[in-house]
């Protein structure tokens, strides 16, 4: 009898484990077991298949596939990704993808001979064993290794094509090159293209920025360039903004739209394609001086609609902060002084509402970087991340500023890296690609993964979720919020919006001690209303599933 008792409590206890649960409002996180203390932090959720969730672990310098059950996210293996040599070169790891229920490894070589930096897939086993017969995706030929450039990855969003740009410069011509290409299933390459795009840093205040690239659900492949400068002799600040277009039902020809502008300096732009044959470019500018100079800080955000039946720009608006939005982000003395924003703000989600308008999420985000210890290849240098306040602005359909209201958090960590490498995007004297902050898959899993939040919209209703501290239960004020501090001590957060833009918070109702704290910097989004997520508690781990209850 006594041992049929233990029995009954040790399979109660299990079940327990294996569908342990926190919830927030509408928001549930059912988890699986706890994973074995391997030192092995998941760094990527790479996608879920055939019954397997796949993902991406680290320790120190080497990567794992580690395969989960769908059911009971019980971990099913983890093998190491062994990347061979290629040529004599190291290959050094780019990143991992699931393509059409393919395993791609994509990796990266400096050849130094002829000055190419090669860009290399090879299908990977679940065991982690990679195919000997590696497909070449790029022979970049560069100026010279310190002007390589980068690779940039963006996977469409059924997960069967992959779009790759890479970006460098050439100082001795004076020019920027672009190459993209789009791969299928099998990593064959459907469309490419490659220009050089003149670099003029003559000028005054010059700038060349690819801000952007983006695929559609059409298979069409754009990008968003932004070139500015000022004419000291007409007082003017001169901005050529313009999308490069690349249309599958036109053979891939190149197609340039112009957005002119005049009076404003555009700061950033992200890009956005919808449902309804639609490009969507949104940004922030700044106000241009009498002299042309531009002041750079942040004046508002603007919204410009491409109609890709047409390549017509059907609306330009540009939409300052109001004063309620700047007061909670300057103070209300700063506010009536007219004060703009400081440039720290990068856009870090766009979602398409249900009536055809725009909800636009820009993060507060910087990078310092401390005094480096040690010299050479042994040199260590502290980095620490910072992910503050969020800017949720809502425009109309038409482009215009319908509300805006601000999440206030305040949140930093910091790691020690041996390289200087911060995942900003790509970023030489004035030529820069990209600009929100990404964090290098290298120095994950030791804290910048549990800063930034998890963005949920659905029937209307924006969820904002994020780490926070517990004293900051119920506060809403940015002027009042305590800084995260220790985030192995923080508990979720629920912000919700509804269509006007009130806020309600929501916290757990009671603190649970050593609670599981999510990492909102590794998740996989399978539906809109589904997430697949990661958690830990110092050594233990879960993986779990976030769900948006109706």
């Amino acid at each position: 009898m006594k041992k049929n008792v233990f029995l009954f409590f040790f399979f109660l206890f299990t079940f327990i484990n294996l569908n342990a649960q926190n919830k927030i409002d509408k928001i549930s996180m059912t988890y699986g077991e706890e994973l074995a203390d391997d030192k092995q932090k998941i760094v990527k959720i790479i996608g879920e298949s055939n019954g397997k969730i796949f993902g991406l672990g680290l320790n120190k310098e080497d990567y794992f596939i580690k395969i989960f059950d769908s059911k009971s996210m019980k971990l099913l293996s983890s093998n190491a990704i062994v990347i061979p040599q290629m040529t004599n070169k190291e290959v050094d790891f780019e990143d991992i993808f699931l393509i059409n229920n393919k395993l791609y490894a994509i990796g990266s070589t400096f050849n130094k001979s002829d000055k190419t930096f090669n860009l290399i897939g090879a299908e990977i086993s679940e065991k982690g064993i990679l195919n000997k017969n590696t497909i070449s995706l790029f022979n970049s030929v560069v100026a010279k290794k310190s002007e390589r450039g980068d690779f940039y990855f963006e996977l469409s969003s059924d997960e069967k094509t992959l779009l790759i740009m890479h970006t460098c410069r050439f100082p001795k011509e004076d020019m920027v090159q672009y190459e993209v290409r789009l791969f299928d299933e099998n990593l064959k390459s459907s469309f490419e293209t490659s220009d050089k795009v003149k670099f003029d840093d003559s000028k005054k205040d010059y700038e060349f920025t690819i801000s952007d690239f983006d695929l559609n659900y059409k298979g069409d492949v754009f990008l968003v360039i932004n070139e500015s400068y000022r004419d000291s002799k007409k007082k003017e600040q001169i901005e050529k903004f313009e999308i490069h277009a690349f249309k599958k039902e036109n053979g891939y020809k190149k197609e340039v739209i112009d957005i002119n502008i005049k009076g404003k300096e555009i700061i950033n732009c992200k890009m956005m394609t919808t449902n309804k044959n639609t490009l969507q470019l949104v940004g922030f500018y700044s106000s241009v001086r009498a002299n042309g100079k531009a002041n750079k800080e942040l004046k508002g955000i603007y919204n410009a609609s491409i109609n890709l039946a047409t390549n017509v720009n059907e609306n330009l608006k540009f939409n300052e902060f109001d004063y309620a939005t700047k007061v909670k982000l300057l103070g209300e003395r700063r506010a009536k002084k007219g004060k703009d924003l400081k440039p720290l703000y990068n856009i870090t989600t766009l979602i398409e509402k249900n009536d055809g308008g725009i909800i636009v999420l820009s993060e507060l985000q910087f990078i310092y970087v401390g005094q480096s210890q040690g010299f050479g290849p042994f040199a260590f240098t502290p980095v620490t991340y910072t992910k503050n306040e969020i800017i949720v602005t809502c425009l109309k359909p038409d482009g215009t500023l319908d509300w805006s209201n601000v999440v206030a958090k305040e949140q930093s960590a910091s790691v020690t890296t041996m390289t200087v490498t911060f995942g900003i995007g790509g970023n030489s004297g004035g030529f820069s690609v990209g600009g929100t902050l990404t964090i290098p898959l290298a120095q994950m899993g030791k804290g910048p993964e549990y800063l930034g939040s998890i963005a949920i919209y659905k029937d209307g209703v924006l969820n904002i979720l994020f780490n926070d501290n517990v004293k900051n239960k119920g506060i809403t004020d940015i002027e009042q919020i305590k800084s995260l501090g220790n985030y192995n001590n923080a508990v979720p957060t629920l912000f919700i919006f509804d269509e006007k833009g009130n806020i309600t918070r929501k916290d757990p109702e009671e603190v649970v001690k050593n609670e599981l704290v999510l990492r909102p910097a590794v998740f996989y989004r399978k539906t809109p209303k589904e997430y697949i997520i990661y958690s830990s508690r110092k050594k233990q781990d879960k993986l779990g599933r976030m769900i948006l209850e109706d």
